[in-house]
């Protein structure tokens, strides 16, 4: 195995692009391997990358890690985005997990009927604006991170469920002032304003393509 850090996923965000996120921000470069075939996904499981028969799959300091919380630690933790000690960690994943709470809802839309959809969105409209962000509005009110005094993979985890959100709820964050000016400091960071241009590893809005591209790598998971 190479030292260069691989990643393998379908050619679009996916649980995969928080791990995109992360990378870019900790300025680790990258490359793709994206899965079209049902022959692709078999040959990974028989050669034995998957430990549990699922991707994300990186390549990584001569490991193959899968489960995605599992990776997003590793290289949160490599990276000094985890945290001065325990408790900070803690407080890390509670936020982490209250956002990829969001993105699951959000990541199911494209794979959702039509005549279902409008349920999701109201669905996910209700939970982040009673619950989810009313959090995070109040973690800023005295910080600009959403732990400690360093930017930690929390706060990358807010910018992009943030981002996401406006894409399908473009008025969201109206009424939450203080994720409005977190979103503008963290769009300012370096390594964050060039993930943000076009041209770059991030991925764009899933559309039919990488929905039928999926449906039809993991078709043995549907029957």
């Amino acid at each position: 195995m190479s030292g260069k850090v691989v990643l393998y996923y379908f050619n679009g965000r996916g649980k995969m692009e928080s791990i995109r996120w992360l990378l870019a921000v900790a300025g680790v470069e990258f490359e793709e391997v994206h899965l079209t075939t049902k022959e692709q996904f078999k040959k990974l499981v028989d050669d034995g990358a998957l430990l549990f028969h699922q991707v994300p799959l990186v390549e990584m300091d001569g490991m193959k890690l899968v489960q995605t919380k599992a990776i997003l630690n590793y290289i949160a933790g490599k990276y000094n985005l985890y945290g001065k000690d325990i408790k900070e960690r803690l407080m890390i994943d509670m936020y982490s997990e209250g956002a990829r709470d969001i993105m699951d809802m959000i990541m199911i839309l494209p794979f959702t009927p039509a005549d279902q959809k409008q349920s999701q969105l109201d669905k996910i409209q209700g939970k982040a604006k009673e619950r989810t962000l009313p959090a995070y509005e109040k973690a800023l009110a005295h910080s600009q991170y959403l732990v400690g005094t360093q930017l930690s993979c929390a706060d990358v985890h807010l910018l992009e469920v943030t981002l996401m959100l406006e894409e399908v709820l473009p008025t969201i964050l109206s009424t939450f002032p203080k994720i409005q000016e977190f979103q503008k400091r963290m769009k300012a960071i370096p390594a964050i304003s060039k993930f943000l241009q076009p041209g770059s590893q991030r991925k764009s809005p899933p559309d039919e393509v990488y929905v039928k591209t999926v449906m039809n790598v993991l078709s043995h998971l549907f029957k």
